[in-house]
């Protein structure tokens, strides 16, 4: 066979191959969707143009006055709250009395870029901290009409929660939890090497890790992802959950983003893009009510870096739980065990919900929800413009 037929063949052999993943995914992401009542659809538009996608899950029953926003960390997207019961806090909270807003930010699911200017990957944790932050905030204030709000964030949901707290929306929140956040960035090599390797993986603007994550989901529970231990424990999620988790809540990375992370892993910084604002040591000035959580064996948030996140807050009102075989749990947590663990519905979840209702307002009668509108529709995937 001469050379021009093994590269046609060649060829044809690559774009079969790139069908038949795209059906593969497709089909993958519709078995592991995950079986629950809809939220309501909800865009914010920021100040710069972008517009977020909100998820808005509404209690049956208000109880409480303040809304819960929830927000997801690196690589995830809304999924990570807003899952499928019993491992939902969305769900948890709503059946508590509470309206909770669950975001999916620029870059992640189906937010949209201006239709002018910025390409969709050119954004940085600042963007998070001065635009989106305070766009959903607002939106969610707007919808219930309440004057403050509680942050629930997990991992760099609850950096970017910290950030905001320190600029001028921080006065319209109620309080502010961290779960498994970290703020101190040890040097570690291997630690050094991985985002290094993510920021090449990226290049020219982000890295799809969630293509690979749905491709690989139905596997998980009979083998595991390397370096998937940084994440979670297998030995404590269910392996049907994994693979929903994995099918379902991956999002890609902006190399922005990540050059961002590399520049506090390498200096053990938490400060913004340009280094002029260090937001660690702005903790120390925040003066709202605190819940920090971690978890005994998290290999991103360390029980030390949670504890040492911990004494640099002075707010009088400020709470520190690890959650632990120490501490009388049933397992030792770790990075994403806090939300999708078998055990966390019942002992990370009581947490939470407890300290929302000790610090919101209860409102003088509950508040029934009127007949919601017809559920939106899930917005299509947005045009998105290709490096």
């Amino acid at each position: 066979m001469d050379a021009s037929r093994w590269v046609v063949w060649v060829l044809v052999a690559g774009v079969a191959l790139v069908l038949w993943n795209v059906l593969w995914v497709v089909a993958v992401r519709r078995w592991y969707r995950p079986r629950a009542e809809l939220p309501q659809v909800l865009r914010a538009r920021c100040e710069d143009g972008w517009e977020l996608v909100i998820h808005a899950r509404r209690a049956a029953v208000r109880r409480f006055e303040e809304p819960v926003l929830l927000c997801h960390g690196l690589a995830a997207n809304r999924f990570t709250f807003d899952f499928e019961p019993p491992y939902s806090v969305a769900h948890y909270l709503t059946e508590a009395g509470f309206d909770c807003f669950s975001v999916e930010w620029r870059g992640t699911g189906h937010s949209r870029r201006p239709p002018r200017g910025r390409r969709y990957t050119d954004f940085t944790i600042d963007d998070h901290i001065l635009q989106d932050g305070p766009a959903l905030l607002e939106l969610a204030l707007k919808e219930t009409g309440a004057k403050c709000a509680f942050w629930l964030g997990h991992s760099l949901g609850g950096l970017v929660g910290y950030g905001v707290a320190q600029g001028p929306h921080g006065e319209k929140l109620a309080g502010l939890l961290a779960l498994g956040a970290p703020v101190h960035f040890k040097s570690e090599p291997f630690l050094r090497t991985l985002i290094s390797m993510g920021v090449r993986a990226a290049w020219p603007a982000r890295f799809r890790q969630e293509w690979m994550s749905a491709s690989l989901a139905p596997f998980l529970g009979y083998i595991n992802l390397p370096l998937s231990d940084l994440l979670v424990n297998p030995k404590h999620i269910p392996p049907r959950i994994q693979r929903q988790v994995y099918a379902n809540m991956m999002s890609s990375m902006s190399r922005k983003v990540l050059l961002q992370f590399q520049d506090w892993i390498e200096h053990d910084m938490f400060r913004s893009f340009d280094r002029t604002k260090d937001w660690r040591a702005g903790i120390a000035q925040l003066q709202l009510p605190l819940l920090i959580m971690g978890g005994s064996s998290d290999r991103l948030a360390t029980p030390a870096n949670v504890e040492s996140q911990f004494a640099l807050a002075t707010a009088p009102d400020r709470t520190l739980h690890i959650f632990g075989t120490d501490h009388g749990d049933k397992m030792n947590y770790g990075h994403g065990d806090l939300i999708f663990g078998t055990g966390a519905p019942s002992e990370v979840y009581p947490v939470i919900r407890e300290w929302l209702e000790r610090h919101a307002s209860a409102l003088p009668a509950a508040i029934t929800a009127p007949a919601p509108n017809p559920v939106e529709e899930e917005p299509r995937e947005p045009e998105r413009s290709v490096p």
